[in-house]
């Protein structure tokens, strides 16, 4: 005697229901192909591209006669594209529709089977296209968030930018626990708003007018990271504000997916490079001291100055300080002494957080320290060698040098750990090589996903620990006051 059936509402990959529709074929084993080209199919796509069954046994009494069918399966005629994420759309109808048509197949396939079993089916039948009816609800609520979040994502700045960030909160205020638990979309997701990241209102967003005659503009790339943003560019901000109280400290950001973001989930408004130059005419200011947090002279550095050159003619005067590092210089071989001076700075940071002594002490109790930093194609990338090369014209041996991006290739993590591993350490403590500690160094460095840096050394079984500290480089002493010593001498070359 075969044991009974019930509909199983599928899980996709990410542990949520998952829906499509799709143009398949319901292939039952026992009987011919039913034609279900308008149904709405719950679905699992998984690498290999394939459904899997959407009914299965199990232990209950939702059809008391013999059923000789273990699964159905659906046969896709096409496939949509690999995505990321896949997009949920239900019309409650299709899915009513195709859940009678499995309860009718199903009482066709066992024969009369009596009133109980078609009471059974009805009642199954009518819970599901009630469940439908609310997961439908649901699921519009979350697109409708969702598709409000992508309008915004990526957008460049325009006159419908303010209006679009509040109508997105306020959607996503109005969804409740599991709705927004359901929002994804191209880039959506329920981290967008509900992630916290601290406290927004301990920032200075630095967009005031009243500026003066002097102003020092400091330009980042930004973080939607609240904690991060207050401890590593405001605290850079702070002590610029400090060493020279003369002049006007405002703020910019470069990337508008940032300025966005922040904006829609925590109200606050920072200006994008555009804003603040204008800003800046339209305040009267005559000196202009622009001093960038990146860290060296790359493609974020290249787009800043085009910005500036473009205003040059406003002002009476226009100074850019240095990034963090200094000069790119021509080979790996090539140091300064900003880069020394990062490199001993945060070198000690680590150390002190990971609650050694020393270096030395870290080393002999075989923990080696990998900064990992962003990367990049564009020439600049060779300050990571030079800062490789630093670390060791120092004796830092169990210091080594990271990226992201992989790029230059010896920074990429698989050789860096085949590096820490050549070495001889047992234990491995990350830390960003970054003015902030912000996605990169919550996520690509220390998240849960499979490729991320933290991952990635535990699954090479090499090292007996690996830990994480999540701070950026602004939030150190020394490094403000290296951007202090930095904006100095753009302030001295005004005076000639």
């Amino acid at each position: 005697m075969h044991q009974p059936l019930e509909l199983l509402l599928w899980e996709g990959d990410d542990g949520r229901r998952s829906f499509s529709q799709e143009t398949c074929l319901l292939l039952v084993r026992g009987c011919k192909p039913q034609i279900t080209r308008n149904w709405l199919y719950q679905k699992a796509l998984k690498q290999q591209r394939s459904f899997c069954h959407a009914i299965r046994r199990t232990e209950g009494p939702l059809f008391s006669s013999l059923f000789p069918v273990p699964f159905v399966w659906f046969k896709p005629q096409f496939i949509q594209q690999e995505r990321t994420r896949t997009m949920r759309k239900i019309e409650t109808k299709k899915l009513a529709a195709a859940v009678t048509a499995l309860a009718l197949c199903a009482g066709v396939l066992t024969g009369c089977g009596g009133a109980a079993s078609g009471t059974a089916s009805s009642t199954a039948a009518s819970s599901a296209s009630s469940e439908a009816s609310s997961e439908e609800a649901d699921e519009m609520a979350a697109k409708n968030v969702a598709d409000l979040i992508d309008a915004i994502y990526v957008q460049e700045r325009n006159e419908d930018t303010d209006a679009q960030c509040e109508a997105a909160k306020a959607a996503w205020d109005a969804l409740t626990d599991t709705q927004k638990e359901l929002v994804e979309g191209e880039n959506a997701d329920p981290d967008y708003f509900g992630r916290d990241t601290g406290d927004a209102s301990k920032d200075d967003a630095r967009n005031q007018d009243d500026i003066g005659d002097n102003e020092l503009l400091v330009v980042s790339f930004g973080t939607s990271f609240n904690d991060s943003r207050v401890k590593d560019i405001k605290g850079i901000e702070d002590a610029l504000q400090a060493a020279y109280p003369d002049w006007s400290v405002r703020r910019a950001f470069t990337a508008q997916i940032i300025i966005n973001h922040v904006q829609a989930r925590d109200g606050e408004k920072i200006d994008n490079m555009q804003q603040a130059m204008d800003r800046a005419v339209e305040n009267g200011v005559k000196n202009l001291v622009v001093q960038p947090t990146h860290l060296m002279h790359g493609a974020e550095y290249d787009e800043m100055m085009e910005m500036i050159d473009t205003y040059r003619d406003k002002f009476e005067s226009v100074a850019v300080a240095e990034p963090l590092l200094g000069e790119v210089g021509s080979d790996a071989t090539i140091i300064n002494q900003d880069k020394e001076d990062v490199a001993k700075a945060v070198t000690a940071a680590a150390v002190k957080e990971a609650g050694y002594d020393s270096l030395d002490a870290a080393a002999a109790d075989k923990v080696a320290f990998v900064f990992m930093g962003h990367g990049t194609s564009h020439t600049a990338k060779v300050s990571y060698s030079q800062m490789q090369t630093t670390m060791q014209t120092l004796g830092y041996d169990n210091v080594f040098i990271g990226t992201v991006e992989g790029k230059p290739e010896e920074t990429a993590c698989e050789n860096v750990i085949e590096a820490v591993k050549a070495a001889g350490y047992t234990k491995v403590i990350l830390r960003p090589l970054m003015v902030v500690a912000g996605d990169h160094a919550n996520n690509d460095m220390a998240g849960e996903d499979a490729d991320s840096w933290l991952s990635q050394f535990k699954a090479s079984g090499a090292f007996d620990s690996i830990d994480c500290q999540i701070a950026g480089l602004g939030e150190i002493e020394d490094v403000q006051k290296l951007y202090v010593a930095h904006t100095k001498a753009a302030i001295d070359s005004l005076n000639g």
